[in-house]
């Protein structure tokens, strides 16, 4: 090798779904193989782009833009440096430039734009695409008008219930205390669901500055960011990350020379589901078990330690940053109506091309499956799509094309949620899914109040009876599913009747039910 080659720049994911197949590998098999050749290389370790069928995807940085390869194992190593991979030539595994792949093309990627192009960790690479100046527009107004251009962007919670981003922080703002907090709900345990820990693990930063801008607005001056402990890369990486930003000033004692204080944690979840409700997560964050509060008073005014709170989601902390750099037009000219902006969909399941996909509000469920998903990884036809975790609906076909925004689909008695979306083909038993909903709730109920602690044990008991008496059970299921729906503290017992009401009510033949049954025959015979 000699001094005067250059580099050629290898991008290979840290990402936990690249890991997961073999990335540290190939990383390590490119190394060896180039040193023995005596090619110069650097190894960069990005984040993902999303693509997970396609990894481990290596990118190799050319003239004309990165060129992808992928899915890469070790033993294609030796082929690829034959082939010219280095200079982006032509191989069976190439995909040929990043940007040009469909899947990303198609996409809007606003909060994911940094998504696998830099550095997760390298300060130098977040700035120079875009990173802080979000900061540094909040710094140069005062926190009222912060939280104003929150407000006026339409950003909504995106961890699943949507409520108004800037209401919930002009409460905090507004909410006179000695000491007030920022906490991050990174508690993602939806099935189907990975857009927190990409974030996490590839674009701390973007966490850290949008909690940054929010304590900035509010006054708060201490931060917590909940992980689940079942994300221990993610972790590691935001402690890393949250060090380097401390000792660039942009956390601390004075942000940047402002004279502002903001410091952050990150702090390990305690492996329950029921601590991704937020004062469950609080209770959690404060030492204690992990069970629901009642409400109110609202964590907004009394949250952790007793103190006014900003409680919000990964995602929707990662909006902020652009939506303070570019202005709150910029973000409401994407999406549709009321559900402003973009959503990361998560497709995974029985899908050809399972991968993250952020669009702005508007789009079908059929536009994701198909043009995005590639219909389903078995060949087979898709029958129910399960749509915003283990507590969402199944939406049936007759649903697909309603536009996938937050009241088309609560009219539909659906929800978007966290955006995650798990696809299943004709094979799929609907009753054995809605026996699983009410299971899963029994197991991670936190106990507090009896509709969703008792409720999901009984409804696991009258699935079961079906076999015999399904119609008899079957309404009976409806009045247990009311009793949940409409007496659970929390959404835990609240929600878990979505995916057993909307499974009886589209596949009533999987229950044993005639065809014809529907809501208001069901209605009725009760």
């Amino acid at each position: 090798m000699t001094s005067t080659q250059t580099s050629v720049k290898v991008y290979v994911p840290c990402d936990s779904a690249a890991l997961a197949v073999g990335a540290d590998e190939v990383a390590s098999a490119l190394l060896l193989a180039c040193a023995q050749q005596g090619l110069a290389v650097k190894i960069i370790r990005n984040g993902s782009r999303g693509l997970f069928w396609l990894e481990p995807m290596v990118e190799v940085e050319t003239a004309a833009g990165r060129v992808a390869y992928g899915p890469v194992a070790p033993e294609d190593v030796h082929s690829l440096l034959e082939s010219g991979f280095l200079q982006g030539k032509p191989h069976a595994l190439c995909q040929g430039l990043t940007e040009q792949i469909p899947y990303l093309a198609k996409q809007e990627r606003l909060t994911f734009a940094r998504m696998g192009v830099t550095d997760p960790l390298s300060l130098e690479d977040y700035a120079a695409h875009g990173g802080w100046q979000g900061l540094q527009a909040a710094l140069a107004i005062s926190g009222d008008a912060v939280v104003q251009t929150v407000l006026d962007s339409g950003l909504r919670g995106r961890g699943g219930a949507a409520f108004p981003t800037g209401i919930k922080w002009k409460t905090v703002a507004v909410t006179q205390a000695a000491q007030k907090y920022v906490v991050c709900n990174a508690d993602e345990g939806d099935s189907g669901t990975y857009s927190d820990r990409m974030t996490m693990e590839g674009d701390p930063f973007m966490l850290i500055e949008g909690m940054t801008i929010a304590a900035v607005a509010v006054g708060a001056t201490q931060g917590y960011v909940y992980i689940r402990s079942e994300y221990p890369h993610a972790f590691a990486t935001m402690q890393r990350a949250i060090q380097i930003a401390e000792q660039a000033g942009y956390l601390g004692s004075n942000i940047q020379g402002s004279g502002q204080a903001f410091h952050l944690e990150a702090r390990m979840g305690a492996g329950s589901y029921v601590c991704g409700e937020e004062t469950a997560m609080l209770e959690s964050l404060e030492g204690k078990r992990g069970i629901v509060r009642a409400k109110p008073p609202l964590p907004a005014i009394q949250g952790l330690f007793g103190q006014p709170s900003v409680i919000n989601n990964v995602i929707t902390f990662a909006s902020v940053p652009l939506i303070l750099a570019k202005g709150a037009d910029f973000y409401r000219h994407y999406g549709i109506g009321r559900s402003q902006g973009t959503l990361p969909f998560q497709l995974a399941g029985n899908i050809k091309f399972g991968g993250l996909v952020e669009k702005a509000f508007g789009l079908t469920l059929r536009e994701l499956l198909y043009d995005f998903g590639g219909g389903s990884r078995s060949g087979r036809p898709i029958k129910a799509v399960q749509v915003g975790g283990p507590l969402g609906a199944y939406v049936p076909e007759s649903d697909w094309d309603v536009m996938m925004d937050y009241e088309s689909y609560t009219a539909k008695g659906a929800v978007l949620g966290h955006g995650g979306i798990v696809v299943h083909d004709d094979t799929a038993n609907m009753k054995k899914l809605a026996r699983y909903a009410m299971e899963f709730c029994a197991i991670e109920s936190c106990g507090k109040c009896t509709p969703c602690r008792i409720g999901s044990t009984r409804g696991v008991e009258v699935i079961d009876r079906m076999t015999q008496q399904p119609e008899i059970q079957g309404a009976l299921l409806r009045d247990l599913c009311d009793t949940m729906l409409n007496g659970s503290l929390c959404a835990m017992g609240g929600m878990t009747p979505f995916p057993v009401l909307s499974a009886l009510n589209y596949y009533p033949a999987d229950f044993g039910l005639p065809a014809h049954q529907n809501v208001q025959n069901n209605a009725q015979a009760k």
